[in-house]
């Protein structure tokens, strides 16, 4: 079986998971959400913004420390900002809110 890995998706092929499965990024081109440095990554942030899973998405990127690409509607600086501050995936899964809003409220 092979791998296949999309911003929020990193599953083995022929299994689904609890949310997966649902993340808009999986039916979009992957190259947006892994903009070069410098280029914009608002496409990749507004597909997120729609989609229903986008908490998920961040908790676990916040979970397993992801470095790379936009996940949750976050590109990487944005969730260390938030992992510096003490915002962990359980955190977020908790307050099941979107994802702007972590980013402005006290934590």
């Amino acid at each position: 079986m092979s791998r296949v890995t999309q911003p929020g998706v990193d599953l083995t092929e022929g299994e689904s998971g609890p949310w997966e499965s649902r993340a808009l990024c999986a039916q979009t081109d992957p190259e947006l959400f892994y903009p070069e440095k410098g280029h914009d990554s608002r496409p990749a942030k507004r597909i997120c913004n729609r989609c229903e899973v986008a908490v998920d998405c961040l908790a676990d990127a916040l979970d397993g420390r992801e470095p790379y690409g936009v996940r949750g509607g976050l590109p990487e600086r944005q969730r260390r900002a938030l992992l510096k501050a003490g915002v962990t995936g359980d955190v977020v899964r908790a307050r099941r809110t979107t994802v702007p809003a972590l980013l402005m409220a006290p934590r």
